[in-house]
């Protein structure tokens, strides 16, 4: 089906930006989002959606290796990067209805969607709830609650102080308001990146950016939260498991991204393991991760 994007008409980018890529805002769902899109209209479309501490600017550097092929979209979750800033209520379920609006206004679907890090609610949410809208899945260095996510909230056994940093109430606003820089620059970046030199000055600024806002931290907070409070709804939801082609792609979580999809996919699921990258593929290994989507995607639209 041929993109409309033509209802979404074209803005100017207000932070960084790639040749290309246009940007666009949509009103969907009580919000608006912004997204950018690439590519042929008439060729398959693949939604990309970021994780933490993220925007679509995760994605610059694997748009163009796809665009060739594919339709490409990238989207600012609500709470994100230029989306409007979220609630404080804010779940992964409402971040999975607004992506369902949002593909209903391009006219696109069903679109094959690749999501990352803490994306992975959302994207299973639309999967489960929304399964006509989505051709296939990819999952990057992604796991979901009830199904093991919650063990990188446990600081007693090697998990990460900032997952219950977030999903406290008050407690980001706090601690890292004015901070914003200083924590994606010295920590979050470093301390999950692999490949020396892939996240640089100007993508921590470009990521920065978003959190600075008034509220800029609730989107994170609402999916942190909602992190820790799914997993018994999503154990409920695998008992039908999910019949869609899967496409797992780890970093330096190894097999655990394929181990989830397992149990909650019906079929067989696909797995690409990306040897010496970390957290980040998008950014520290594009030319892999494109390779690997483009083989799988364009394999299931033969």
């Amino acid at each position: 089906m041929k993109a409309r994007s033509a209802m979404n008409p074209t803005v100017a980018p207000r932070g960084a930006s790639i040749p290309e890529v246009e940007h666009h805002t949509a009103e969907v769902n009580g919000t608006t989002l912004h997204y950018v899109s690439a590519g042929d209209a008439g060729a398959p479309a693949v939604l990309l959606l970021h994780g933490f501490p993220e925007s679509w600017w995760a994605f610059h550097k694997l748009i163009p290796l796809l665009s060739s092929r594919l339709r490409v979209f990238a989207v600012d979750l609500r709470g994100f990067g230029d989306s409007a800033v979220a609630e404080e209520d804010f779940t992964s379920a409402t971040a999975a209805d607004d992506v369902h609006a949002l593909i209903d206004t391009l006219g696109v679907g069903p679109v094959h969607v690749v999501g990352q890090d803490i994306a992975g609610g959302t994207l299973y949410r639309l999967a489960t709830d929304h399964r006509h809208n989505v051709r296939s899945i990819t999952a990057v260095e992604m796991g979901l609650a009830g199904f093991g996510l919650e063990a990188f909230g446990d600081i007693t056994h090697g998990g990460s102080w900032h997952i219950g940093a977030l999903a406290a109430p008050g407690i980001a606003r706090m601690l890292f308001t004015g901070r914003e820089r200083e924590l994606l620059e010295t920590w979050a970046f470093p301390s999950m990146t692999a490949v020396t030199g892939s996240i640089g000055a100007a993508d921590v600024e470009e990521f920065t950016r978003g959190y600075s806002r008034e509220g800029g931290w609730n989107g994170a907070v609402g999916l942190y939260r909602s992190m820790l409070a799914e997993g018994e709804d999503f154990r409920s939801r695998s008992a039908t498991p999910l019949k869609v082609p899967a496409l797992a792609i780890g970093g330096f979580g190894g097999r655990f991204t394929a181990t989830t999809l397992e149990q909650v996919v019906a079929g067989p699921v696909t797995h690409v393991e990306l040897e010496g990258v970390g957290h980040y593929v998008a950014l520290e290994a594009p030319e892999r991760m494109a390779a690997a989507i483009l083989e799988f995607v364009t394999g299931l639209d033969a």
